[in-house]
């Protein structure tokens, strides 16, 4: 009897990539891609249908979260393996993207043999991360403290992070309301902690803020 392929669905808003890694994935005789999408609200509606074993899956997508999708999608599917790929940086979203429920994380600047490499790990059950981002856990959580890269920027929630992003590329309040699909209300509360936290006064420095960050951080 032939052993069924492992299906794998695919979560990212550039088409190139989602071809290329098609490509990469049938070369392994024993995985298929089973579906693709470019935001999250497909691809809550494919998987639920096509009920993948992994999903490979972007930070940033078309429309929504890649965040939000992983939280969504392990209430929606608990045991579906999820692999995030991304050009973001690994040192400030991967322990995000961990809890949610992501299995692994790797950069797309990593080899093709790296990212089979992780499919196979986390379908047996383990993490995949990079020996840095490995070694930084065990200096986070072994000496209890932030590694050395750690800011007033950890601190944001996943939320609270997707706002300020989107202040610095320069959206006003009610662009980031529509591209979160939330309230301008829960936007403006989402501000107040930020700026809070961050230890701004007012709106201008919350911006200027967010603005320098993007220009240090363009991929994110």
């Amino acid at each position: 009897m032939i052993k069924p392929k492992i299906k794998i669905f695919l979560v990212d808003d550039h088409p190139l990539v989602r071809e290329w890694l098609t490509n990469l994935i049938h070369q392994q005789p024993d995985l298929v891609v089973c579906g693709e999408a470019e935001d999250a609200p497909q691809a809550i509606q494919e998987i639920t249908v096509q009920k993948p074993d992994v999903a490979i899956v972007d930070i940033s997508l078309k429309e929504g979260s890649g965040i939000e999708l992983i939280k969504r999608l392990k209430l929606l599917q608990p045991n579906l393996a999820i692999i995030v790929l991304s050009m973001h940086d690994e040192e400030l979203y991967a322990e995000r993207a961990l809890r949610a429920g992501a299995r692994g994380y790797i950069m797309k600047r990593e080899t093709a043999k790296k990212i089979i490499l992780a499919i196979r790990q986390v379908l047996d059950g383990k993490l995949y991360m990079s020996k840095n981002l490995a070694a930084a856990f065990a200096e986070k959580f072994v000496d209890g403290r932030l590694p050395a890269s750690g800011s007033l920027i950890e601190q944001l929630t996943d939320r609270e992070l997707e706002v300020f992003q989107l202040l610095g590329k320069g959206c006003e309040t009610r662009q980031v309301a529509q591209t979160m699909m939330v309230s301008i209300k829960t936007v403006q509360t989402h501000c107040a902690h930020i700026k809070e936290k961050l230890k701004l006064t007012n709106a201008a420095e919350l911006l200027r803020e967010a603005v320098r960050w993007q220009e240090n951080h363009p991929s994110a």
